[in-house]
């Protein structure tokens, strides 16, 4: 009898045992369980904001905020937005896989007043299905063709598209949304055209307008070439006005020629139908007093961008001269003022790690610095269409 008793106690005590061991158990985990989901959910959101930007639910008022004032900032968890070696857009000059640093695909541009919307591919295609976007300009503009190319070919998996090739221009078509994407080769912007004296540069001339006025979106830029001298130098005489002269003071030719844009765009562009773009200049990084280093030459072996929203060399003259040219412009052309948040990235061009194997300080690595140029192009638009 006591010994059946003893059993039955034994019993009892255990299951009381068992109970309060499940009940504290489930209350630790329970604890756990909030702090790490909350903790976790926390980091989720920060990698959703580092690599895509904000949701739209959450997208900030641009009118209000300057995206092109801010910093680098260096963000571990950011992912690339696309993959270089499975984009089929990119050329050998921006491929920097075979470089051994991949730091400078760990920054992402963060303004001072606000969030950098993500780049969303698909919403751009839906938005612009059966129009044609145009970039026009020298090899940079190339550079950031590239770069848009890549973003949109990874938004929707599997897109089909075509290619068309003209001696001035190449263009994408993105079938599935019936989507142009094109490049246009034009160093000047205004004409060089082959006359009887020889090639002549002509800064009141903008023939080539006829094409680029039916497209839906404009990206222009220009510049690397208009400081360029013989051999390089594709012209042998500047035409400016009624006047013929072997050369004169490029700044000055620079203005004229920008001027003479600005006047077509005002008269020759339906800016009911077309949004003009002015992509600002670019930096190459050949000096690096420019940035603080005296002594150093040349990008090789940049591996950080300029600390903070100062570019010690202070902006260009050519960047200065935009500035002015398209003052009290804003109804007609926007200016992707990229000049300073490019300068500050003296790590991001392909060095000499590129299809060429020459040493490459002006062009900018993909994927890379020109991703950015384009989230901040896909920000202006939303804000001009909102």
């Amino acid at each position: 009898m006591a010994k059946g008793v003893n059993s039955t106690l034994v019993y009892i005590l255990g299951a009381l045992f068992m109970v309060s061991f499940v009940f504290v158990f489930e209350a630790m985990l329970t604890v756990f369980s909030m702090f790490y989901s909350d903790a976790f959910a926390k980091k989720l959101v920060q990698i959703e904001r580092n690599t895509k930007g904000i949701s739209k639910h959450e997208q900030l008022d641009i009118r209000n905020c300057d995206l092109f004032e801010g910093s680098w900032v260096l963000d571990d968890d950011l992912v690339p937005l696309y993959n270089t070696t499975t984009c089929p857009f990119i050329r050998k000059t921006f491929d920097c896989t075979k470089r051994p640093d991949r730091q400078y695909l760990k920054y992402r541009w963060q303004p001072t007043a606000c969030h950098l919307p993500r780049f969303d591919g698909r919403d751009f295609l839906k938005r612009y299905k059966g129009k044609q976007i145009m970039f026009i300009g020298d090899s940079l503009s190339l550079n950031n063709y590239d770069s848009f190319l890549c973003l949109l070919y990874v938004s929707v998996p599997g897109i089909n598209y075509k290619t068309k090739l003209t001696n001035q221009s190449v263009t994408v078509i993105f079938e599935d949304y019936d989507v142009s994407a094109t490049l246009f080769n034009s160093l000047y912007l205004v004409d060089v055209e082959e006359e009887h004296i020889g090639k002549v540069l002509k800064l009141n001339s903008i023939k080539n307008g006829e094409i680029w006025k039916q497209a839906d979106v404009l990206i222009f830029n220009t510049w690397l070439w208009w400081a360029r001298r013989k051999p390089r130098q594709p012209w042998d005489y500047i035409k400016d006005g009624g006047k013929i002269v072997k050369d004169m003071n490029r700044m000055v030719a620079f203005r004229r020629g920008l001027n003479t844009w600005v006047k077509w765009v005002e008269t020759e562009v339906d800016l009911t139908k077309t949004k003009v773009f002015y992509q600002g200049e670019a930096a190459s990084h050949h000096y690096g007093e420019d940035w603080g280093e005296p002594g150093v030459k040349g990008c090789l072996n940049q591996t950080t961008p300029v600390a903070g929203s100062i570019y010690p060399g202070g902006l260009p003259l050519p960047a200065k001269i935009v500035k002015e040219v398209l003052k009290n412009k804003s109804k007609s052309i926007f200016l992707l003022d990229i000049t300073i948040l490019t300068h500050l990235r003296k790590d991001g061009h392909p060095g000499n790690y590129n299809g060429y194997g020459g040493v490459d300080c002006t062009h900018f690595c993909l994927s890379g610095v020109p991703d950015t140029w384009n989230q901040l192009f896909y920000a202006s638009l939303l804000h001009l269409t909102s």
